[in-house]
Formats: structure tokens, sequence, C-alpha cells
């Protein structure tokens, strides 16, 4: 089954998990990449690696001596980026959970933090969960990054998450639009 159909089958069956009806663009992918510093990230962590697109580039690109692994939630989906990606390690949990991984992992702080999950899909309460499970292991200066759909902006929980990032990351700027996406993203650019 190609990605776009893996994808599609699981947004249709989880909407507010996935959050998106196709994996994203080589354009989002470079945005969301390009940004990170690779030379002295030495443990780094992707949530909702999807299809493992952005998964693929973070491989690609990770110091010799780095530590990754990416947490997913969808069986299907782990499995998709587990194939398209054999040596990274793929867990399926929730990225809530992601001091326990770490600490599973070996990883003392985090160093940057790739994010693919559907913000605007999710309630204030998960929100929360995910954002002080993320700034209880992301070392003061590192890196996170994720993207938002326009349309998703202007959604409540869209400009909730706008203002939970100004309020917990010293420096929040955004990418310019990737228009070749499908919808057409941005990236959040954030330091601890």
């Amino acid at each position: 089954m190609s990605d776009t159909l893996t994808f599609l089958k699981n947004f249709i069956r989880s909407p507010t998990q996935v959050g998106a009806i196709a994996p994203s663009g080589r354009q989002l992918v470079d945005r969301m990449t390009d940004w990170i510093q690779w030379e002295s990230a030495r443990n780094v962590v992707e949530y909702g690696p999807g299809t493992g697109v952005f998964t693929e580039a973070i491989a690609g690109r990770l110091h010799p001596e780095a530590r990754f692994f990416a947490i997913e939630r969808s069986p299907e989906l782990a499995a998709t980026t587990r194939q398209r990606c054999p040596g990274v390690t793929v867990v399926e949990d929730s990225a809530s959970n992601v001091q326990a991984l770490c600490r599973q992992h070996d990883m003392q702080n985090v160093d940057a933090i790739l994010c693919g999950l559907p913000w605007a899909s999710f309630p204030d309460s998960l929100q929360q969960e995910i954002m002080d499970a993320t700034l209880a292991v992301l070392r003061p200066g590192g890196q996170f990054v994720t993207f938002a759909y326009w349309q998703g902006v202007i959604l409540p929980a869209g400009q909730r998450f706008r203002r939970r990032l100004d309020q917990n990351f010293s420096s929040v700027q955004h990418s310019p639009t990737a228009w070749a996406n499908l919808p057409p993203a941005f990236v959040y650019r954030c330091v601890r």
C-alpha cells in the first residue's frame, strides 16, 4: 500500500491523532530539518513520524554519535516507518510518555525534538500533557520544531497552541510557508 493510502486510511480512522490526509512533502521536510543544529545534537526524538518522511531525513542528518528514536501511536504507521527506515527505533507509544522513553534509551536530556503531531486537533488537556513532557526532557537551549497547517492556525486549538509555545519557549519563529505541501504549512522553530 502506498504511503498516501496508508496515511489517508489512518486519517479517516483517527482524524484527531493523524491530522493530515497525506504525508508531508519534500519542501516541508526541508523546512523541518534544515534549522536543527545537527553537528551538536546528540539526543534527538521525533513525535508522530507517520509514514517516516521526516524520520528518513532525520536519520540522514544525524551526527554519527547521536542517539535517536521516534514515537508513533499507530501500529500501522509505526510499521510503515520501520520499513522505510530499518535502522531507526520506532516506539509505539504516546509522546506524553517521552520522559520514561528517554530513560529507557539512556538520554539524560534531549537536544532536539521534531514533531509531526496535529496540535490543532488536540484538546487543551492533551496539548498541556505533551508540552509538559516535552519541557521535562528538552534541555535549556534545546530546539523544538513542529509544523502547522494554515487552516489550523485560525482554530481555537491552533491559537491556544501558539500561545502555549510563546509561554514556554524563549524564542518562537516560523518558517516561510511550504506552499507545495498538501495542505500548505509552515514550521514553528522554538528554542527552550
